[in-house]
This record gives C-alpha cells, sequence and structure tokens, in this order.
C-alpha cells in the first residue's frame, strides 16, 4: 500500500492561488501554465515556467453571482476558453496568454460548454487550428481562431445527438497522417455513452458522412457525478484512454495506425479494453463513485470523498491515499477537483484556495513483479529492467511449466535463469524426475544463451548433450529392434538432430573426447561424421576403405582442403581396391606429384591382370606423360618397364620414338634412363627396342650388330641412318653385307647375283671389289666378270669426267689473263671542263691551283683523279675527304693511315740540287704501289653518288649531332612585347 505514495509524490504548489477572486471552481493546465476559474468570474493564469501570473475579469459589468464552469487550456498553454454561468445564461469566452481582454464566443451564448478536444498536433502559439466544443444540449462545434485577427475565423455546427440528447462531458481528439491527407479520430462521452468517429479529410466532411450511417458508441448506463474522458500523451502521441462512466472505469489501449477490418469499422481503434469495477475501491461492500478521474502510465488517480487514491491501470489494485496540506479554511470539503499537464507529464489536485502538484517518480519499476502476479510473462519480461528481474520472471515460468510436468518447456525456461538458480540445480531438477531428454533441452538451451567467452562451460555442456544423444540413441535401439533396420522413425529423427548438433558444436566439443564417446557408443558412422566435420579427413578415408567404399574415399580426398599427402598415403590401397576409380580421380587432381605414386602403381603393377583387362597405372602415366608433359625421369622408366613387359612390343618402341623434349631449346630429347632401358629390353629380350636404343646411343656398330640377328631390313636401316660418317657408314654397311653373303645358302651363281644386287642398294657406296674378300678363295672370276666390267667402266668414266674438267679449268684461266691484258688498257674520255663531284672545280686543273693529293704523282700539271664508268669524277683529295666523312670511325681511320703511308713512302724521293729528281729505291716503290691499291680498293671500288654509300646515307638524320648548334642559331624566338617602343610620326 505505500508503493503508490512511493512512485507519487505531492507538494504544495500555491497556497492563495485565487488572490481574493472568489474560492476555485475549475482548473486547467498545460505546458507548466494552470489556469483557475473563479466562484466570481475570474480566470486566473499562473506560468510557473516564467514565474508570472495573471488574471482575468470574465464578469465584469455584471451583476450577481457569475462563477467559471469550465475552464479549458491547450497542451501549449497559449489558448484558452472558459464559459460562465450567470443568470442571463451561459456565456463562453476565448483568451490569449498575450491578450488583455478575452473574446466572447456569441454563436455559443446560452450553451453550457462541458468539454474541448484540441488539436495536438497542428496547433500552435499563433493558432488554435481546428478545435472542437462539446455542449450540454449534445452538440459539438468546429472552431478555429488566430491570435492576430483578435477574433474566431468560423464556428460551425459539426453534429447533433437526436436519438438520445445527452450533454457532451468530454471530448479527445487525435490526428495521424494517411498519405497527403489527414485522418481525424474523435472520442466523445455523454453520463452513459462513449461515441467513436473517424474519418479522412476535414472535421466538417467527418462528421458529415455520419449523415447516412450510425454513430458507433459504446453505453453504460448509470449514474455519476461527473463524467469525465482523459487521454494519456506520451510523445504528444495518445496511447491509452479512460472513461469515468457510472459503471465503472472503461480503458483501453489506442491505436491509431492499425488497419481494421470493415466488421469493426474505422471507429474501432481501442484494444485491450477492460473496466474497473467500482466495488474494486470501496472498503465495504458499497461501491463507491470517483468524482474525478486523471490518467497515468500505468495509474489511475482517482477522486473519491475528500481522498485521492491511486489505483494500479493493469491489476486494478488500490496502492495507496495521497495526502495533502489544506488549509484551515479548506479542510471541510477537502479536494475538490483532478486536472493533469501532458506536455510537463504532471498532475495537479486542487481544493477551493490551494494548488497541490502531484509528480511521478519511475512509475514502471515494479510494474514486471505486477505482470508476473497477473502471470502475464511476455508483458513482465518486457518490463523487466536488469537480468535479476528477468531471472524471475523466467524461474516462475519454469516453475510453472515443471510443476504441469511440461518438462521440456521448463527446460526452456531454466536455461534463461543466470543468476538466482544455479546450474547444477537445475539439472538436478531434470535427474531426479528421471527426464533425460529434457535435461538434453536444457542443456541445448543453455548452450544457445552462453556467451562466446565462457569457452570451457560451453565445451562442458556440449560434450554432456553428446552423451546424452548418444544415450537416447541407444535406448531407440534397445527399446525397439526394427530401429536397427532403419525402420523406425523417431531414431531416424535422433540421428539427424544429433548430426545436427555436431555440426553446430563442432567448433566447441573437444576432438579426442568426443571420438573417444562415438567410439565406444559404436558409432561409426557418427565418428566417421563427425571427423569430416573437424577436418580429420584421415580417420574418414580410412573408414571408407575398410568398408570397400573407394569412391567415397576418393570423393573425401578430392574436397579442396584436405592435404595431398593423403593421397600418397592412401593410394596403395585405393588402387588396389578400385584402380580405375583411382586413377581417374588422380588424373582429375591438380598438383598431383606423380613420382610419390610410383610405390602404389608399382604394387599394383606386380599383381596379376587379364590379357585384355586395360592397365590403369600404364593409363595414368601416360596422361603424365603426354598430357601433363611430365620430365620425372622416375615416372618414364617405369612407363617404360611396363611397356617392356607387355607381350607386344608396339607400344614400348613408339614410346622410344618419342622425343619428349624437342619442344624444349638446349633440353634432351628423352628423359628416361637409356642405359636402365637397355638393359631392362635386354632382359625381357625386346631387340628391336634394344637396336633403338643403341642407335640412340651413338653405337651405331652394335646397333647394326643386333639388328643382323632380328631382321637384315633393320639393320640396313640402322647402317643408313649414319649421314656424317663415310668411313663408319661405309663400314655399317660391310657389316651388313658380310652377314648377306655369309647368310645366302642357295647356288654359288645365285649366291653372287644376290650379292650383286645387294651392292645397288647401297647407292654406289660398295663397289665390288669391297665384297670381293667376303666370298671364298675357290670362286670362279668369271661368276663376278659382269659386275667387275661395270665397275671398271664406272672408273673410265670418273677418268674421262676429271679430264673434261681439266680442260674446262685451262680454258677459264685463259679467259682470266686476256680479261686482265684488256682491263690495263680500258681508258675513259673526260671532257676539259668536266667538274669535280664534291669540290665542283674542274677535274684538269692546270698550274697551281690544286695541291697534288699526298702519295699521288700528278700527271704534268695536273692533279690526280678518279673516273667511274657511270661517268662521275671526282680529284683524289676530294674523294678521299667525301668517302672518309661518310663511313664509320674505323673505315675512316682505316683509309686515313694508308693515306699517311702512302705520304711517308712518297718522300724517300728527294731533289738533287741541280734540279734533277732522285728516285727511291725499286723495294719502295712496290710497297707504295700495294698500299695505293688498297687505298684505290678503299675509297673507289664503287662510284659514292651510285653505290651503297649513296643508298646507306638515305638513312641518316638531315642533321647531324655536331650541326646542333648551327641549327639552333635558326629558332624563332617569341617576340619581346615589353621592350617594343612606340614612335609618333607626324604626318
Amino acid at each position: 500500500m505505500d508503493s503508490g505514495r512511493h512512485v507519487f509524490s505531492v507538494d504544495l504548489l500555491e497556497r492563495y492561488a485565487a488572490k481574493g477572486r472568489g474560492v476555485i471552481t475549475c482548473m486547467a493546465a498545460g505546458n507548466d501554465v494552470i489556469v483557475l476559474g473563479t466562484s466570481k468570474g475570474w480566470i486566473i493564469r499562473h506560468d510557473f515556467g516564467v514565474g508570472d501570473s495573471s488574471d482575468l475579469d470574465l464578469s465584469a459589468g455584471k451583476t450577481g453571482e457569475q462563477p467559471i464552469h469550465r475552464v479549458f487550456v491547450d497542451p501549449g498553454g497559449s489558448h484558452c476558453i472558459a464559459t460562465v454561468l450567470s443568470s442571463g445564461g451561459a456565456e463562453t469566452y476565448y483568451t490569449h496568454a498575450k491578450w488583455s481582454k478575452p473574446r466572447l464566443l456569441s454563436r455559443l451564448k446560452g450553451l453550457v460548454v462541458n468539454a474541448v478536444a484540441w488539436n495536438r498536433q497542428q496547433i500552435t502559439e499563433a493558432s488554435t487550428r481546428e478545435v472542437i466544443l462539446g455542449t450540454d444540449n449534445g452538440q459539438l462545434y468546429e472552431i478555429a481562431v488566430d491570435e492576430k485577427d483578435k477574433k474566431e475565423k468560423y464556428m460551425k455546427l459539426l453534429f447533433e445527438l437526436t436519438e438520445l440528447p445527452e450533454a457532451f462531458m468530454g471530448l479527445q481528439m487525435e490526428t495521424a497522417s494517411v498519405g497527403n491527407a489527414t485522418r481525424y479520430y474523435v472520442m466523445a462521452i455523454t453520463p452513459t455513452r462513449l461515441y467513436s468517429f473517424t474519418g479522412i479529410g476535414s472535421l466538417d466532411t467527418v462528421f458529415a458522412s455520419y449523415s447516412d450511417r450510425a454513430v458507433r458508441f459504446m453505453e453504460l448506463p448509470g449514474e455519476i457525478p461527473n463524467s469525465e474522458l482523459h487521454f494519456f500523451i506520451k510523445q504528444r502521441r495518445a496511447e491509452h484512454f479512460a472513461w469515468l462512466s457510472g459503471a465503472g472505469i472503461y480503458h483501453g489501449d489506442l491505436n491509431f495506425g492499425a488497419q481494421h477490418s470493415s466488421a469493426d469499422g474505422d471507429e474501432n481503434f481501442v484494444e485491450n479494453k477492460a473496466l474497473l469495477d467500482y466495488s474494486k475501491l470501496g472498503e465495504g461492500s458499497e461501491a463507491v463513485k470517483p468524482r474525478s478521474l486523471a490518467v497515468s502510465d500505468f495509474h489511475f488517480l482517482l477522486l473519491i470523498g475528500d481522498k485521492v487514491k491511486v489505483v494500479n491501470r493493469i491489476s486494478e489494485q488500490i496502492m495507496g491515499d495521497l495526502q495533502f496540506d489544506h488549509a484551515s479554511e479548506s479542510v471541510s470539503r477537502g479536494i475538490i477537483g483532478l486536472c493533469s499537464d501532458a506536455t510537463a507529464g504532471l498532475f495537479y489536485a486542487y481544493d477551493q484556495n490551494s494548488i497541490f502538484q502531484v509528480s511521478v517518480h519511475d512509475e514502471g519499476r515494479d510494474m514486471w513483479r505486477v505482470y508476473l502476479d497477473m502471470n502475464e510473462y511476455a508483458a513482465a519480461l518486457a518490463h523487466c529492467r536488469d537480468p535479476f528481474q528477468r531471472d524471475q520472471v523466467y524461474l516462475v515460468q519454469g516453475e510453472t511449466a515443471f510443476s504441469a510436468k511440461d518438462f521440456f518447456r521448463a527446460a526452456s525456461f531454466f536455461a534463461k535463469i543466470n543468476y538466482i538458480l544455479s546450474f547444477e540445480e537445475i539439472t538436478l531438477k531434470f535427474i531426479s524426475v528421471g527426464e533425460q531428454d529434457a535435461l538434453r533441452t536444457f542443456l541445448l538451451r543453455k548452450l544457445d544463451n552462453l556467451a562466446k567467452d565462457d569457452k570451457c562451460q560451453i565445451t562442458m555442456i556440449s560434450t554432456w548433450a553428446t552423451e546424452l544423444y548418444l544415450d537416447k540413441i541407444n535406448r531407440l535401439l534397445l527399446e525397439d529392434d526394427t530401429a536397427s533396420r532403419n525402420q523406425n522413425v523417431e531414431y531416424q529423427s535422433g540421428i539427424k538432430e544429433f548430426r545436427a548438433f555436431l555440426s553446430d558444436c563442432k567448433d566447441v566439443l573437444d576432438d579426442a573426447t568426443t571420438m573417444r564417446l562415438l567410439e565406444s557408443y559404436g558409432r561409426v558412422d557418427e565418428l566417421v561424421y563427425f571427423a569430416s566435420l573437424k577436418e580429420h579427413y584421415e580417420i574418414v578415408v580410412h573408414h571408407y576403405i575398410q568398408q570397400g567404399e573407394a569412391k567415397k574415399a576418393l570423393e573425401v580426398l578430392q574436397k579442396p582442403g584436405v592435404p595431398i599427402d593423403l593421397q600418397y598415403k592412401f593410394a596403395p590401397d585405393l588402387i588396389m581396391l578400385d584402380a580405375y576409380e583411382t586413377v581417374e580421380s588422380w588424373m582429375v587432381t591438380n598438383n598431383l606429384n606423380p613420382r610419390r605414386l610410383i610405390p602404389a602403381m608399382m604394387r599394383y603393377s606386380s599383381e596379376p591382370h587379364a590379357k585384355n583387362e586395360t592397365h590403369e597405372v600404364i593409363k595414368y602415366l601416360e596422361f603424365c606423360v603426354h598430357r601433363l608433359l611430365n620430365e620425372d625421369p622416375g615416372v618414364h622408366n617405369l612407363l617404360l618397364s611396363l611397356y617392356a613387359k607387355q607381350e607386344d612390343d608396339s607400344a614400348l618402341l613408339r614410346f622410344l620414338q618419342c622425343k619428349f623434349g624437342k619442344g624444349q631449346p638446349n633440353g634432351p630429347e628423352f628423359f628416361y634412363d637409356p642405359k636402365y632401358a637397355l638393359r631392362l629390353c635386354l632382359k625381357e629380350k625386346r631387340m628391336r627396342a634394344c637396336v633403338h636404343i643403341y642407335s640412340m646411343m651413338s653405337m651405331h656398330e652394335e646397333a647394326v650388330a643386333l639388328a643382323l640377328k632380328v631382321d637384315t631390313e633393320l639393320a640396313m636401316a640402322e647402317a643408313d641412318k649414319v649421314e656424317d660418317d663415310e668411313d663408319l657408314r661405309k663400314k655399317l654397311w660391310l657389316m651388313v653385307a658380310k652377314h648377306v653373303i655369309e647368310q645366302e645358302k642357295g647356288a654359288k651363281r645365285e649366291n653372287i647375283r644376290k650379292a650383286i644386287a645387294f651392292l645397288k642398294e647401297t647407292d654406289g657406296l660398295l663397289k665390288i671389289e669391297d665384297i670381293l674378300p667376303f666370298f671364298p678363295d675357290f670362286a670362279l672370276i668369271d661368276d663376278f666378270k659382269e659386275a667387275i666390267c661395270s665397275s671398271l667402266e664406272d672408273y673410265n668414266k670418273q677418268i674421262e669426267q676429271l679430264k673434261q674438267e681439266m680442260n674446262d679449268a685451262t680454258h677459264g684461266a685463259d679467259n682470266i689473263r686476256n680479261d686482265i691484258s684488256a682491263l690495263a688498257q680500258r681508258y675513259a674520255v673526260i671532257d676539259r671542263d668536266e667538274e669535280c663531284g664534291v669540290c665542283r672545280r674542274k677535274i684538269l686543273t692546270v698550274g697551281g691551283t690544286r695541291q697534288v693529293a699526298r702519295g699521288y704523282t700528278s700527271v704534268g700539271p695536273m692533279a690526280p683523279f678518279y673516273v667511274f664508268p657511270c661517268g662521275h669524277a671526282f680529284h683524289a683529295e676530294c674523294l678521299i675527304a667525301h668517302v672518309t666523312g661518310c663511313s664509320n670511325q674505323a673505315q675512316a681511320e682505316f683509309v686515313l693511315d694508308l693515306q699517311k703511308q702512302l705520304s711517308l713512302l712518297g718522300g724517300e724521293s728527294t731533289n738533287h740540287p741541280n734540279g734533277s729528281v732522285i728516285e727511291a729505291p725499286i723495294g719502295s716503290m712496290i710497297h707504295a704501289d700495294k698500299i695505293r691499291s688498297q687505298l684505290d680498293d678503299a675509297v673507289a671500288s664503287e662510284c659514292p653518288f651510285c653505290g651503297d654509300l649513296m643508298i646507306r646515307e638515305i638513312s641518316l638524320p638531315f642533321i647531324q649531332p655536331e650541326e646542333e648548334q648551327q641549327v639552333t642559331s635558326w629558332e624563332i624566338k617569341p617576340y619581346n612585347l615589353g621592350s617594343q617602343r612606340s614612335l609618333s610620326i607626324s604626318i
């Protein structure tokens, strides 16, 4: 009973609030603004937000008692409507917080306004927007006032009760946006009915729609001194309502955004309706009806007699009475009314002189317990503030389900408890009643609720749950023999559930412990399943091999995360179990090293196989060699050995003839060991293969000798392979010839004819005289007469051919000597005006106009020059300079060196004092002619304007690197406008 006083506290706000203007008759509040109505027609406004107060006299100029009947304030505390009762009838006034004079609403003269509904979503300080007024004659009016106009914008009748005319005692309005339109929800009460109106558009449109349809209402007959309607407002939105009716307090939740069915109509926006009977409020059997009501989030404040009682709205229990400190003159009547300030979240109570403030302090803190006592567990959990409160709710739920023997449901609730009941106590509950399945459910739910950091506890609980699963499966096997034949649905469901559990908990279960458990219960399939989940692929593959399921084992090995080493480890067992599937798996596996599979392949090859059976190892090795281009000698040697053991040696010969390394630069033609191959082929008596290997190893004599034991044609082919060594080739053919002659067993003349035919096959390499030693000494010469004559004729032809070649050479030499003599007499005619192709001076320069070139002897007064067949002529000095300038550095240096040597040799001839010239020695002159000949070859082998030198100059740039400075001087630079001078020209 004391909790109500702890939640609600009472403070005296104003002792003499009426200021001597009579006694308080009514009161309204909004936004920390309180407006009082007095018995003498005054309204007194207290603004506690700014600490100011003002009063207005609504009875000015009138005589008699004119009390204020009702006063209404909007949620913002700016707009006020008041009704004054006088002998001349009722008058209703509107006033604004900024006005000093009230405005009389003349259309309402004579009508008593009992209720006002404000548009909380749209009202502003400057405008009331649409306001609904309810009168005592059952009419509803709409009014709107703008503060700046100092008068109402309009006033119109919206609705009138015709069926049962009663006074409207309370009004509330709420709006909601529907697209671009506004939906209005209006709730109005009379002493016996609660009416609901709703619609989209304006208020006029909404109420006009009820002209052709019935108004929805709720009727609760009974007498009440003062019927009231209140909305609880939270964040400017109504959440629930309460109607103080004659039958009780009718209350419920409001849902203005819900989609209602057409059967209920749009007016049904009330949910969770309830009626609080007044009999629960009295101490005796007689029901006491409240005189006033205020609604909070979870409580009702009820004015019963002269006391204010706090009643829990949910449990309908009285929480206590509020105590007020009345003035001595107000004690007789006590509290006369209640009101609320939705904006400030405060409640007020008032007597004839004083105002009391009722404050709310965390009224929802104990609501979880209220809901829990009512067995409304979901609501209780929603109102819990901490884990301990939630644990108490779960505990009650679990105990209730446990008492009802609903053990699985109880396990779910107990699993959510973290503090007030220990894990051991809960598990002992289920063990004591023998509920293993419920215990398992508890453990599973506990796992779901544990934090990831509780790794140790998670592992222990998971292991216990694993054992409980195994125990259940074994019990099902014992209870029903058909379960072992996979016909029991519950057994199959248990297996499926257990595997799902293993999959979910694979990361928290201890590998070794779990596998020991599975093994101890004989669950081999589940052991393999868990091993695959934990990626212990070795156990899985081993199991499948033991079961003879090679294909499943290979599928496991094909998984991306399986180590490649397992392929090598299980290869011997798998290939013996199913060679075809194993080899097919190897062929599609990437990064497999065939060398490490050799032990498995050798084991398979050592077993006997049917004659027509496909040798799977040979198939795989051929795949490695031909498709994967494997170069491992071990792989090639193994394949060769398997070929050698086959009856048909065609595959072996094809393999030996393949040049596997031919695509590699400087690579070997084969990768197997030829010595090993030779030993193996000799052992297996594969003679043709041995011949090929001997030949490949350049052991041609051995190859031919062995081939002669097999096939003469093979020996002849081997002998014919030698091409670069004529002597060896002849020797090999002589070996073949000797064998052929010695093997012939026919008549003597027949042997000679075959030997002569063999000579023709050698393409002239062997002569009759080469094979004569192989015939017996007693063979008659007559038998070789034709062959010897043919050989002598060949020799004669060769002698005649050599004579003809010698005559041709002599004739050619004579021709060359004649050409040389003709060249010595060749000359060219030069015009006297002919110019040098370089310096453009005349070739036939007379006098000292041109210096004689170094190393050259001048012809009379003329400088030495060159004339080419094309007609171009050059001074010797000019030609040398031009050629050295256009040649590379090495060639230019060579020409200059020759020219220097000629100059030195030319200086050896001296002038005698009498003017005669003393010639140099004959040896020096011969050497100078030789150097001059070299110089001529270097500079005058072709015309520089018509030969290769001119062609090469096409690719050279027009501007040489040494000419860059000259090119720079031709650059066009921008003109500096700043240095430009303006000249004035006078005309």
